[in-house]
């Protein structure tokens, strides 16, 4: 209240200095009761400052499914915590915490926690939990390690990976290749060392045994 009380002194002090001394003293009362200076300060008084936070709505960014030859890189160093979308190709040194979804390739070698979408697929020595989903080929280095179902048109793989592989095409396990879930596909080809635990169906393949031995029925 201090900073009132001296804000309506100062005003006071104000219109005195606005009146010449020879002026009556009911003139400057007049002038006085014309500003209204009590009103003026009672309302001043009777209204807390609010502060309102600057709203920001991010742009809705959708996938336009066309390839671009943009290249970005996430750099070692760099850790981002949300989704990436991308018409071009995205190369992920460091961390990224959330889903991709890019229309180019991408190539893994640090660590991704989130769905991966683009149209080929490469890890090495990388770490991935979540869904990883490729239009064409997805290959799969010594020491990265997956943890989730790949999706791809053909596999090569020759880390660690849990989860299921549903391939239309052919499966490749190299010989440090090891699998904990079923792999449906083509057509595999398991190097001596690979190992597996899982199913493994050849349902995409040109010939059903099924409907082949029924024949024989």
């Amino acid at each position: 209240m201090g900073f009132f009380t001296d804000l309506k002194e100062d005003l006071s002090q104000a219109v005195n200095e606005m009146v010449p001394d020879e002026q009556p003293q009911d003139t400057v009362e007049e002038v006085k009761e014309t500003l209204d200076l009590d009103a003026l300060l009672e309302t001043i008084e009777d209204k807390e400052p609010v502060y309102e936070e600057p709203s920001y709505t991010a742009p809705e960014i959708k996938n336009t499914g066309k390839a671009t030859d943009e290249n970005a890189t996430i750099t070692a160093g760099m850790r981002i915590a949300g989704d990436i979308v991308s018409s071009g190709s995205l190369e992920v040194l460091g961390a990224i915490k959330g889903n991709i979804d890019i229309n180019g390739k991408l190539n893994v070698v640090g660590t991704v926690e989130g769905d991966s979408k683009a149209a080929e697929i490469y890890a090495e020595n990388a770490k991935i939990t979540g869904e990883v989903n490729s239009q064409g080929s997805v290959k799969i280095g010594r020491n990265s390690v997956i943890i989730g179902n790949i999706f791809a048109t053909s596999a090569v793989i020759a880390g660690a990976v849990k989860g299921d592989i549903d391939v239309k095409g052919p499966v490749v396990l190299d010989t440090s290749a090891i699998v904990m879930g079923n792999i449906k596909s083509k057509s595999v080809q398991i190097n001596n060392g690979a190992v597996i635990e899982g199913v493994c169906s050849q349902c995409y393949a040109d010939v059903s045994p099924t409907t082949f031995f029924d024949k024989f029925k």
